[in-house]
């Protein structure tokens, strides 16, 4: 295989036929189904599916098999079957669904409005990982283009990703015969310590979410009147944030969500660090505020090892231009917690489901509701000729080694594919480098650097061993 031509084709496919297709899915609101429940209604999915779809088909090798799968109350699934000229079975993963708008987007851009700026595409879901099905593609045709005999590849999309891909488990058992025995994964749905050279993703937090209510009145009541006697909904609340949640330090107190960080994990993040000159991910902080540890590596661990809380949603409390002097019958906060790849989602979600209920302030009714939670992922060790050829497609294509690097993220796909292959390799990366910002405002693609990335994917695939 000639490495400048295959960087030379893609860079051509994604100028002309990867940037513009992107262009148009980036303004489908297609959100994922947690942030919209009437999503069939609304069409958005649809309109997503038969955007990926009717571009699969114009570029779908000689040969290929389309199917589009979608069970009863589901989302929709894709999965494109690209038969192999010798032993093996890759499987190329992303997803098409999308994060809600979130507020903050600079003037002139907007979540569903594309908009090009040096070189970056900005818009939602682009990044996040809209481009997977289009890069995977434009890959497997640049090899074939170059007559590259390839082992037997399955591109699976899914549509539920960002909801902790509940449906997805349905389809793996449902079309396990489709799917094969996988020995290869390709993730495109992760991110990148810059943008300067490959970055191979090892680790995986999990996450487990909930809608936590208390209710203290049926009706609001004049603060005048109630305060004093009657507690705040959202001091009950706080209290019981305080039992799994150290207010100063951000520590979570519940033990079932620690775990002891593997130490050759934490020797990778020092790499990481050393390699990015201990400038580690920029956050845009407002004015003097700073972050929890001035330590780069302590940093790191504590977003890819160590669990936390974020609070993310808030019912029950008006807006500050509507609020009027009133104690309020409830307060309803959803909790997101992020926790360490190797700790068990459902153990961890009764630890604080027990905690949270037990013995409520006051007597309060206390409610809580839980999402799906999903298992992080620890990346299996890479065998030789997979770390040979990650470490040549970086050198070649980006002029720098590749390096390694664990996400505070959650891709459950991985921890079932894990699970249900446990000699499966795994190539774990994506464009989400420093400033991408997904799931916030402004979240953008760089192009040159993902075409880049679809440079070494090629590489390593062409080098899977006979």
């Amino acid at each position: 295989m000639n490495a400048e031509h295959l960087q030379s084709y893609l860079e051509k496919f994604w100028d002309n036929e990867i940037v513009p297709t992107l262009t148009e899915y980036i303004k489908i609101p297609n959100k994922s189904p947690a942030f919209d429940p009437d999503w069939e209604e609304m069409g958005h999915m649809d309109a997503a599916l038969k955007l990926a779809v009717n571009w699969a088909e114009k570029h779908c090798p000689k040969n290929s098999t389309l199917h589009v799968k979608q069970l009863a109350g589901r989302t929709p699934l894709i999965l494109l079957e690209i038969p192999g000229d010798r032993e093996g079975n890759i499987l190329m993963y992303g997803h098409l669904d999308k994060q809600p708008e979130m507020e903050g987007w600079n003037e002139g851009f907007g979540p569903w409005d594309p908009v090009m700026v040096d070189e970056k595409l900005y818009g939602r879901g682009g990044a996040d990982d809209g481009y997977a099905i289009f890069a995977s593609l434009g890959v497997v045709k640049a090899l074939k283009e170059q007559g590259a005999v390839l082992p037997r590849i399955i591109i699976l999309i899914e549509f539920c990703e960002e909801s902790g891909s509940p449906d997805l488990p349905y389809y793996i058992d449902e079309y396990t015969d489709i799917i094969g025995n996988v020995d290869l994964v390709v993730c495109l749905d992760s991110g990148a310590g810059n943008f300067e050279q490959f970055w191979t993703t090892v680790s995986l937090r999990g996450m487990v979410a909930c809608e936590l209510r208390a209710d203290v009145l049926t009706e609001g009541v004049h603060s005048g009147s109630a305060s004093g006697l009657v507690p705040s909904s959202f001091r009950v609340l706080r209290q019981l944030i305080s039992r799994v949640e150290d207010e100063t330090s951000g520590e979570i107190k519940v033990t079932e969500l620690h775990t002891n960080i593997p130490a050759h994990r934490i020797d990778e993040v020092k790499k990481m660090v050393v390699a990015l000159s201990g400038k580690t991910e920029a956050f845009p902080w407002y004015q003097k505020m700073q972050a929890s540890t001035d330590d780069p590596v302590d940093g790191i661990l504590r977003r890819t090892w160590k669990p936390t809380l974020s609070f993310v949603g808030l019912d029950g409390i008006p807006a500050v231009k509507d609020g009027g002097n009133v104690l309020r019958p409830y307060t309803t906060i959803k909790l997101s917690f992020r926790l360490p790849p190797d700790v068990d989602c459902h153990t961890a979600m009764a630890a604080i489901n027990k905690t949270l209920m037990e013995e409520p302030p006051y007597g309060a009714t206390i409610e809580i509701k839980w999402e799906e939670p999903a298992n992080g992922w620890d990346a299996p060790k890479l065998s030789p000729w997979l770390d040979e050829a990650i470490q040549e497609a970086s050198n070649s294509f980006y002029g720098k080694p590749a390096m390694a690097m664990g996400e505070g993220g959650t891709i459950p796909f991985m921890a079932m594919l894990g699970e249900k292959f446990p000699k499966a390799q795994f190539i774990i990366t994506g464009v989400l480098g420093p400033g991408s910002n997904a799931h916030g405002p402004n979240e953008f693609i760089h192009i040159p650097f993902a075409k880049k990335l679809s440079a070494c994917i090629g590489y390593i695939l062409n080098k899977y061993p006979s």
